[in-house]
């Protein structure tokens, strides 16, 4: 086990290491107030949360599962940290891309949001980060919760403080607080009908319990709830309101920051729910997947992408092409099978990897024109051609061009579709493809064969923002040529998922034992 190179305490402790680091660096960065202070300890946070995921997932992608007693008392009675490979995948995509948007936001901040509010924002993307990190890792259903909750709150305000450079933020942010507060009062009366008919909310013991309970209505009504909450975390076609507001008027960075993870970690929750705790063989719940969510998801890949070609601000055209993507991501799921589920796992790294390096180059164009809007970014292409060069490298990579990493996800999706004798399916996942070439195409022209605005020239983004951005674009390279790692770590997570290891596996057991 990889996580046997750390210190023995680190090792034992390393699933509450992982969320406590930047919970401790949240309240410190606003009581000290200083931002040079709070941007440090934030990337130290960042840094050591990531060098943990990443040794959690090298030490379970054999099918190891670890838990972690919290507090030392044993599960059901106590919270319990539990990691497998599918979310120590997750762990290690939130965790990278928080650590490679930070050097980032230090620079364009500056632009966005008031120096005295930089304190408040360092803290609120500890938590933020912190929220996402305990979703992902806890083994508890009401942490689930709970954890949801410090996300969402913390991202409020980020999106809010977007209002320094345009008031519509806030409006942005008020429709997120709506939205996602109704999702996740869906979600927590799933959870309490779930504790009303088992008595638990240990995730491997909820999926004990329910296995011989598939005719109860109360775990069906469950069910229903924590789908229509998740859907509305993670902007399920037509629960989409708040993500395009969201997107386009927070800060650059935290638009980039949320793009990448936030969506993500609510699907890797409804894999959860849906593969872990409930199971496959219940038919209400192949009749959603079949009935709900498989149109739902064909709708979204046609619908957000023929929005998104016709959007003159480009982090709304972007913020559309996330509603489609995450249809490719749920229409994988619906597929029900161990291709088609691999394909939404490796599709939630190779989209984030690739959304992460649009939203950043196009939020360095803004930190030089002051923004977003497709005309302002005419002739750019020869003004600002590293920064350019990343977002024809991302749009290659968001079409599925091969070599790319979004063509490996696509692929794979293709292939799940074959499997299945779904060739007219095969057929509409490239032709919605096709619509992300023209909203691509739109912004290549843009860029390189219109003339600048007259009056207007600027100079190439600061390093700060170019180093962070190109880490991601030859990420998008790297993972579409060399795509074995993801795709391995993807395939064991949903082989993980479909056969119910996640309660029946060998459990190796963290830190203090339990009482």
């Amino acid at each position: 086990m990889l996580l046997n190179v750390f210190p023995d305490f680190v090792s034992a402790h390393a699933p509450m290491l992982v969320v406590l680091l930047p919970l401790i660096a949240a309240p410190l960065a606003m009581l000290v107030g200083n931002r040079t202070f709070a941007y440090w300890i934030s990337l130290a946070a960042s840094v050591c949360s990531a060098v943990l995921a990443f040794g959690l997932l090298i030490s379970v992608i054999d099918g190891a599962i670890l838990s972690y007693h919290v507090g030392g008392w044993a599960p059901p009675l106590g919270i319990e940290y539990r990691v497998d490979t599918a979310n120590a995948f997750v762990l290690v995509i939130v965790a990278a891309l928080s650590t490679i948007v930070l050097p980032y936001a230090k620079t364009s901040i500056n632009r966005e949001i008031a120096i005295r509010h930089h304190a408040l924002f360092y803290a609120c993307y500890m938590l933020c980060f912190t929220g996402l990190l305990g979703v992902t890792i806890t083994g508890d259903a009401f942490n689930v919760f709970v954890f949801l909750e410090i996300s969402s709150l913390s991202t409020y305000v980020l999106v809010a403080l977007g209002a320094e450079k345009d008031k519509r933020a806030l409006s942005a942010a008020y429709d997120y607080l709506i939205l996602g507060t109704i999702g996740a009062t869906f979600f927590v009366i799933g959870l309490g009908l779930l504790y009303m008919a088992t008595g638990t909310l240990n995730l491997a013991d909820l999926t004990e319990k329910l296995s011989t309970m598939e005719t109860n209505r109360t775990m069906r009504s469950a069910f229903a709830f924590i789908v229509i909450g998740m859907g509305l975390k993670l902007a399920i076609y037509p629960l989409h309101r708040w993500l395009p507001g969201a997107y386009t008027y927070a800060p650059s960075a935290v638009s980039a920051f949320l793009a990448s993870t936030a969506t993500k970690v609510a699907i890797y929750v409804l894999l959860r729910f849906m593969f872990s705790v409930y199971s496959v063989k219940f038919g209400f719940e192949r009749d959603t997947l079949q009935i709900v969510i498989f149109p739902a998801a064909l709708i979204a890949m046609f619908a957000a992408s023929l929005i998104a070609v016709y959007q003159m601000n480009v982090k709304r055209m972007l913020a559309f092409s996330s509603v489609a993507q995450i249809g490719y991501m749920l229409l994988g799921v619906a597929f029900l099978n161990v291709t088609g589920v691999s394909a939404t796992i490796v599709h939630l790294f190779n989209h984030a990897i690739t959304k992460g390096a649009l939203f950043l180059a196009v939020g360095a164009i803004v930190y030089r024109t002051g923004s977003s809007m497709l005309p302002s970014m005419a002739g750019m292409g020869r003004q600002m051609p590293w920064t350019s060069a990343t977002i024809v490298i991302g749009g290659l990579s968001l079409i599925g061009v091969p070599s790319t990493a979004g063509f490996v996800s696509k692929w794979l999706l293709l292939q799940s579709a074959f499997e299945l004798g779904g060739w007219p399916i095969a057929f509409l996942i490239v032709a919605s493809s096709m619509i992300a070439v023209i909203y691509v195409w739109r912004l290549v022209e843009t860029l390189y064969l219109q003339p600048p605005l007259e009056g207007v020239q600027v100079e190439e983004a600061p390093l700060s923002l170019l180093l962070p951005t190109w880490v991601l674009a030859i990420a998008c390279i790297w993972f579409g040529i060399n795509a074995e790692m993801t795709v391995d770590a993807a395939r064991a997570a949903a082989t993980a998922l479909l056969d119910g290891s996640y309660a029946n596996g060998p459990v190796t057991v963290l830190g203090t034992e339990g009482r």
